[in-house]
């Protein structure tokens, strides 16, 4: 990697002056160490700084089969499954029901499962370029702004990342921020950055105590006793300071290649360097199946899909992250569910399975699925119970939007941001806790 690449990267990252990693080093905010005589009156910029989570979204314009084999789809004799003793049906506990899915998903740890919402909604489309439709809910955004940067935009007063922009790192160059198209960041490219003995986070003990000396003088000369209180509390020590600069050194240095386990490590440590409120990942999970005899691609990525999300849990809990962040995983589309049989599966606009991980989640199933000309389809939503139902207040029509809505309040975005930006559907109040 050339110099002026690594030099964009450093200092697209972490902000003029290494300020996000200075944040990182001394466990103050980056309000504080810009302004810290005005930091502690614009905390009330946030709407709500407990509720508040980072997203680390999965998203694919593969039109991977996510929506197979997941709870809800085993309750209908004709919707095909693989039959590889690998995704036998198993019950999974999610809340205080008990719904049947493929082993996989039960291999997920219970404090994740018990966080856990499979979300059945429709996404309208069954054409691979329009992923970034999708992500603008297919028209309901304002201005079309994409749901990830909206999030972003209402997030980071609370989060108070070095920058609004998502990131992607490994989801490609379909994000973008304001109609403004953002790149791809390859994990390997941030390893080597970060990684080199004089990178910045070698040197975090160093930015540590650089950073603490300065604002001492400064509250000491012309600070308040609030604010000297409010140092002294989140100062990080310089032990505290080492241990994180070694662990995300030794993450970082595990990233062998630009897949969805690089991908996944990257992601995690972007948010725990508090760069951005939200990171765009690619996990495979069987890919474009038309011709897929006895669903063997679907089995194995299946298997290695929830595998990867259980890798990604397992680092959020490394980087005590996992009451902060919330994964979900949104695609393009579905596929269909008993058309080719074991043979594959085609495109399917009329249904599709996020998953919503995340400590504002509550668990279970929103949504359903019924039987109608050439496959099956979402059903309407009841926006209270969450159950899928013929004459529910969400129509077939707004259940991408509902998903949109109910993740954003799952983050901590504010209703009355949700309402403006997203025009269409409705926050499903069952999936929250």
């Amino acid at each position: 990697m050339n110099a002026t690449r690594r030099h964009m990267i450093q200092g697209g990252l972490f902000g003029a002056g290494l300020i996000g990693l200075r944040s990182l080093a001394t466990g103050l905010p980056i309000s504080f160490l810009l302004r810290p005589s005005t930091a502690l009156a614009e905390e009330t910029a946030c709407a709500d700084r407990q509720r508040a989570q980072y997203l680390i979204l999965s998203t694919s314009d593969a039109g991977d089969p996510v929506n197979s084999n997941v709870p809800g789809t085993y309750e209908f004799p004709d919707i095909v499954h693989p039959q590889d003793p690998q995704m036998v049906p198993v019950p999974i506990a999610l809340g205080d029901k008990v719904y049947m899915a493929a082993s996989p998903w039960n291999s997920l740890p219970g404090w994740a499962l018990a966080r856990t919402c499979f979300f059945h909604h429709a996404t309208l489309t069954n054409n691979h370029p329009n992923l970034p439709k999708v992500l603008k809910a297919m028209g309901a955004t304002a201005r079309q702004e994409m749901l990830p940067s909206i999030f972003a935009k209402a997030l980071r007063p609370c989060l108070q990342t070095v920058q609004t922009e998502p990131i992607s790192v490994g989801a490609g160059e379909v994000l973008t921020y304001e109609g403004r198209g953002l790149p791809n960041l390859n994990p390997t490219g941030l390893r080597d950055v970060l990684t080199k003995p004089t990178g910045p986070l070698s040197r975090l003990q160093q930015l540590r105590d650089q950073s603490l000396d300065r604002m001492h003088a400064l509250l000491k000369e012309r600070g308040t006793s609030a604010q000297r209180a409010y140092l002294d509390r989140l100062a990080r020590s310089r032990a505290e300071a080492r241990a994180i600069s070694d662990q995300l050194l030794d993450n970082l240095a595990a990233i062998t290649n630009d897949q969805a386990e690089g991908q996944i490590i990257a992601a995690a440590t972007l948010i725990k360097m508090n760069v951005a409120p939200v990171v765009a990942i690619r996990i495979p999970f069987g890919g474009d199946n038309h011709a897929d005899p006895d669903l063997a691609r679907e089995t194995a990525e299946t298997v290695s899909g929830v595998q990867r999300i259980g890798l990604l849990l397992e680092k959020l809990r490394e980087y005590q992250l996992q009451d902060q962040v919330t994964f979900v995983m949104l695609n393009v589309f579905g596929r269909t569910l008993k058309k080719l049989g074991t043979a594959g599966r085609d495109h399917w606009a009329s249904h599709h399975c996020s998953i919503l991980i995340g400590k504002h989640i509550r668990p279970g199933v929103v949504g359903g699925l019924e039987p109608q000309i050439g496959d099956y389809y979402a059903l309407p939503i009841d926006s209270k119970t969450g159950r899928g139902t013929p004459d529910g207040d969400i129509p077939f029509a707004e259940t991408l939007s509902a998903v949109a809505k109910t993740i954003g309040a799952a983050l901590g975005v504010p209703q009355a941001v949700l309402d403006q930006q997203i025009a269409k559907g409705k926050v499903v109040h069952a999936a929250l806790a």
